[in-house]
């Protein structure tokens, strides 16, 4: 389907449909939004879409930059009405059905992006994950960590780090975070990686940001801020080559 964006009543129509499915699960998402000039309009634009399914929001991002990238779209990044009408075209990716056919949805802005508010922009279900893969686009794959889960399911990691233009931004920062707690073996987390503990993501932002009042962190390259880390972050450490 060629892209278009919602309009204002079709943003609307999908905001209520979404206070709707939190109390009936079982409501199926209103697609007539996509295409009705009523709720939806074109853009000048020959981005096409594929309905396809994505095992996790690297490959959500790894679909949508390169379409993305080359589109002439001004102001992508911030087209909410865009980002709304992409949610609902993936709906049955971004919330998918239960064993017993119902839908949880997520908070809002998970699926309408708060582009004025930074630590909730990047919660967006396709927008986050874009966002991660452009800054680190000459080698998206030291975000890993940030990007392995299903592309519904926000990690503690990508929370923690994404939250923080500053960190989310930095190669260094995002390859330590991959070196840290991505498990190429399982090509998901490693073990205790999700917890709030020593070692922690949490822990991590939290170090790091103190590191930041006397370092440059953009300057630091990512073994030299392995090294500099606490004694706690050791069983999560590997070697860097």
């Amino acid at each position: 389907m060629k892209l278009r964006k919602l309009n204002n009543v079709g943003l609307a129509e999908f905001d209520n449909y979404l206070d709707s499915l939190e109390l009936d699960g079982t409501l199926p998402p209103p697609m007539i939004l996509l295409s009705d000039p009523t709720y939806s309009d074109d853009i000048d634009t020959n981005v096409e879409l594929e309905m396809r399914s994505f095992g996790s929001r690297f490959d959500t991002a790894n679909y949508l930059y390169p379409l993305f990238a080359t589109a002439g779209i001004l102001n992508l990044e911030k087209d909410v009405h865009l980002w709304a009408w992409c949610s609902l075209y993936f709906f049955d990716t971004l919330c998918p059905l239960s064993e017993k056919g119902l839908r949880k949805p997520r908070e809002r802005a998970a699926y309408i992006p708060e582009p004025e508010n930074f630590q909730r922009y990047y919660r967006h279900l396709l927008l986050g994950p874009y966002l991660i893969y452009r800054a680190h686009n000459d080698n998206p794959s030291r975000a890993m960590a940030l990007l392995c889960k299903p592309p519904h399911i926000i990690s503690d990691i990508e929370a923690q780090i994404g939250a923080y233009q500053e960190l989310v931004t930095n190669r260094s920062i995002v390859e330590l975070t991959t070196n840290l707690y991505y498990d190429p073996k399982s090509k998901g987390t490693k073990r205790g990686a999700g917890s709030k503990g020593a070692g922690s993501p949490r822990r991590l932002v939290a170090v790091l940001n103190q590191f930041d009042l006397t370092w440059d962190l953009y300057a630091t390259a990512t073994p030299i801020l392995m090294k500099m880390l606490p004694k706690e972050f050791e069983k999560f450490a590997k070697s860097i080559g």
